[in-house]
């Protein structure tokens, strides 16, 4: 199995879209096109074509460049068949435990609920490459849009159980603010700190955040460990408190933060 070159195009205002080329075919996906232009300069930058867009969810900034992109390279459209009345025009309909090619590269969808209800995201093992749109972000999850806070938890959790070398694609740059946020909870996380000084690092060069592991997210992002007793404390909870509840309580101080 040939391993995925992946690039990291910013759009929008904070948006990530990834372009991802298996070099042994040529096959090429974009990951939530929220435009169109940004992206077809970096194909021509780097002579790829187009095979396919893989959506996540339906929000307009992921899916705001597909008909562009679709009507000049002819690529095909993958998304949840479960959402299909919400996505444009699907060539291909996936849902979870479904595996989907890009050339040689194989993609586990999952099936992760929470921001919104027929959220997916594409895992490819071989390359060691999880691309969670807005479920699962660094130091931080989605807002509970459509889903429940026990639904979020559950897509958190099978997230977490890939293995610890992942990394991490999720469609926003929030990670700074992610952090100011997770330090209010665990102020003496040592991999927090860690991650933190990171994050300033790179974000004084221009460069972003992205990609993270799952390693550092178990060991950094408060919202993965909403079982943990530090986590619950720092929410007034007692330790061994439903993490459904404390997740619930994360979100709902992360909104007002």
């Amino acid at each position: 199995m040939a391993k995925l070159v992946v690039e990291i195009v910013p759009v929008l205002t904070d948006n990530y879209v990834y372009l991802l080329h298996e070099p042994i075919s040529g096959a090429t996906a974009a990951i939530d096109p929220g435009a169109a232009a940004p992206v077809l300069e970096r194909l021509a930058a780097r002579g790829w074509s187009l095979s396919h867009i893989l959506l996540t969810h339906h929000h307009g900034d992921h899916t705001g460049g597909t008909a562009d992109l679709v009507r000049q390279t002819g690529c095909a459209v993958v998304g949840s068949g479960r959402d299909a009345s919400r996505l444009p025009p699907l060539d291909v309909e996936v849902g979870g435990r479904d595996t989907f090619m890009l050339g040689s590269a194989a993609a586990m969808v999952l099936t992760v609920p929470g921001h919104t209800t027929d959220h997916l995201a594409y895992w490819f093992p071989d390359s060691h490459a999880l691309f969670c749109g807005d479920v699962l972000f660094s130091l931080g999850c989605g807002r509970l849009f459509e889903g429940t806070a026990a639904e979020m938890w559950a897509s958190l959790c099978k997230l977490r159980d890939l293995p610890p070398e992942t990394l991490v694609y999720c469609g926003h740059e929030y990670t700074a603010a992610n952090g100011r946020f997770a330090r209010l909870v665990e102020r003496d996380n040592r991999a927090l700190l860690i991650r933190l000084e990171e994050i300033e690092a790179q974000r004084a060069k221009g460069k972003p955040t992205l990609p993270s592991t799952i390693a550092s997210e178990r060991a950094a992002n408060p919202f993965l460990r909403a079982d943990e007793p530090a986590v619950a404390r720092a929410v007034g909870m007692e330790p061994g408190t439903d993490p459904v509840r404390v997740l619930a309580e994360l979100r709902r101080r992360k909104d007002v933060f």
